[in-house]
């Protein structure tokens, strides 16, 4: 078990946040659930992926905001749009795009080249039936 956050730097702000629980994703993905504190409006995975292994399929199926943005290691982050319209993003420690917003009918899915580490921040806080796994 590592180190747990305590702040979280997002849109330009250090805020706190708290620790929840690590849930078992699927073989070789983990993700540290955290609550901002004193902020019921997002909640924050940091989400876990060994090299070779990947997220399961998802497709957004509610939700305001869904940011997915990049820590550390290196991967590729794949977002469809409802048009089959597919973009790539390319991450690693030289070369990183902050963050990507996945928005409501896209489908997601993140491929570990390396050991990678990526954030992701729900508006409102995730709660069942958000995603669907595919």
């Amino acid at each position: 078990m590592g180190l747990k956050l305590t702040t979280f730097e997002y849109d330009g702000k250090v805020l706190p946040v708290e620790f929840i629980e690590t849930m078992d994703v699927k073989d070789g993905v983990t993700c540290d659930v955290y609550s901002f504190v004193g902020d019921t409006t997002k909640d924050l995975g940091i989400v876990t992926v060994k090299r070779g292994h990947k997220t399961p399929l998802q497709r957004v199926l509610k939700g305001d905001k869904t940011i997915e943005g990049f820590v550390s290691g290196s991967g590729v982050l794949t977002v469809k749009s409802s048009s089959d319209k597919e973009r790539a993003y390319q991450f690693n420690d030289s070369n990183n795009t902050s963050y990507v917003e996945v928005v409501v009918g896209e489908t997601m899915q993140w491929f570990a080249d390396s050991d990678l580490i990526f954030y992701e921040v729900c508006h409102p806080p995730y709660s069942d039936g958000r995603f669907e796994n595919l």
